[in-house]
């Protein structure tokens, strides 16, 4: 039995050595017990265990130990609750990066179904399928905006294995990239006041499909002296690193940490809007990646409202506090897993503060967590978690729904009919900054 979590590691793939480090970790996990909230890989491992008699770990079969692994949908938020974890204790417990590694195991085993198999495929190609998509958003959205359980949505499932049940999030017309290209070509903008450089890493989710959120950060930026340059780097790879192919993941992180230590040896830092993505750049590359340049992208990598608030605490640089916009009374915030796991503290919620509004603060999960909420197989288990988030959104009935992650506001607005704003949105509001025109193959379903 080999406890590691290094995917370079000789055992890391072997089947005999993974399925022992199992049996070890859920033997821990069953006398521990601290964990059960978070998902429903706990109380189902629970309940496995407490069958035997002896509550041996070691009886459970090949089958009921990949069941444990198919319900985890890394949100790392037990890696946060664990007092075990490395470095601080000598059982150097990390659930999550195990369940990664179980689901490697299993990809390189060909214990995957053909079925998962193409999903993955469909699910990891993000920028493939977001250039065609919004090449052809009208089209496109005819089938990701169709009625859940539609027709439609059921014959998009059996060829993607997406579910036809879940709201999806529709396409841009106009790419993230394509607006920056105009945005920074256009003269007139005061370059007097310059407080820093960052390189923007978009994400899938706003250089296809919300690119609002581009647009609202850029101008929040640009408000306070930073200027933004547009990254080259492609999609993270967090669907084929969250689907168990390391290989496919490790091939596009060893590409992006080229590009990415370039843009910030070129004299900036890259921020981030979006929390999975940001948390793979930080964490994930480390593992998969490693080196000089893994760790340059992981020690300048921010969240985009992270940085805001180092720009706001530098004493030798000042964030603008005049908000003579639209400022709400009150906001509900959800905090997403992955910005939560990153250990960083509150910043979206400090940074709305500075505007005067009240903050609700809404810690649920939203069951999406990357892409496997969205797979076809897992809504018996991802839509309470998001009918539960939609209570807790509801109870809290701030006038303005907040949230950094566009996966969970999808969900939110799945739940309750109402569409969250990304913090820089609210942000920018509050500065008086008009939002773009709605540039979607479609008007804002179910918008407050």
């Amino acid at each position: 039995m080999t406890t590691t979590y290094d995917p370079k590691h000789p055992k890391y793939l072997d089947e005999a050595d993974v399925r022992d480090e199992l049996t070890r970790v859920y033997d821990l996990c069953h006398g521990c017990r601290l964990c059960f909230k978070f998902c429903t890989s706990f109380p189902t491992l629970f309940e496995m265990i407490d069958r035997f008699d002896d509550q041996d770990a070691g009886k459970l079969t090949p089958a009921e130990q990949d069941q444990v692994v198919d319900e985890c949908f890394q949100c790392k938020l037990c890696y946060v609750n664990c007092p075990y974890i490395p470095g601080q204790h000598e059982w150097e417990l990390d659930f999550p990066r195990l369940m990664l590694r179980a689901d490697a195991m299993r990809h390189a085993n060909k214990q995957v179904t053909m079925r998962e198999r193409l999903t993955t495929q469909v699910l990891g190609r993000t920028d493939l399928i977001g250039t065609a998509s919004t090449v052809a958003a009208p089209v496109a959205n005819k089938f990701v905006s169709a009625p859940e359980g539609s027709t439609i949505r059921r014959v998009v499932s059996k060829l993607t294995g997406v579910s036809p049940v879940r709201l999806l999030p529709p396409y841009a017309k106009q790419r993230f990239s394509t607006w920056f290209a105009k945005w920074a070509s256009t003269p007139g903008r005061d370059a007097s006041r310059s407080q820093g450089a960052v390189t923007v890493y978009p994400t899938c989710l706003v250089e296809y499909q919300e690119p609002e959120i581009g647009h609202d950060l850029v101008k929040v930026y640009d408000r306070n002296g930073i200027e933004c340059r547009n990254s080259e780097a492609g999609c993270c790879g967090a669907p084929w690193l969250h689907s168990g192919d390391i290989g496919r993941f490790t091939k596009v992180a060893e590409k992006n940490v080229g590009i990415l230590a370039d843009e910030i040896r070129a004299g900036t830092d890259v921020v981030v809007p979006q929390p999975t993505c940001s948390y793979v750049l930080k964490k994930d590359y480390l593992d998969y990646v490693g080196g000089p340049d893994a760790e340059l992208v992981a020690e300048n990598t921010y969240d985009a409202a992270e940085y805001l608030m180092k720009v706001h605490k530098d004493p030798d640089r000042e964030l603008d506090t005049e908000f003579t916009g639209e400022v709400p009374e009150s906001i509900t915030y959800h905090t997403p897993c992955h910005l939560r796991a990153q250990n960083i503290g509150f910043k979206s919620r400090d940074l709305m503060k500075l505007t005067g509004a009240k903050i609700k603060l809404v810690q649920q999960c939203s069951g999406i967590d990357g892409m496997w909420g969205f797979r076809a197989g897992n809504e018996d288990i991802s839509i309470p978690i998001a009918e539960k988030l939609g209570g807790q959104i509801a109870k809290a009935a701030g006038d303005v729904v907040a949230g950094d992650c566009h996966l969970a506001n999808t969900a939110i607005l799945e739940q309750t009919g109402r569409t969250p704003l990304h913090p820089l949105q609210v942000v920018a509001r509050a500065y008086g900054i008009a939002p773009e025109s709605d540039r979607r193959g479609r008007g804002e379903a179910g918008a407050s």
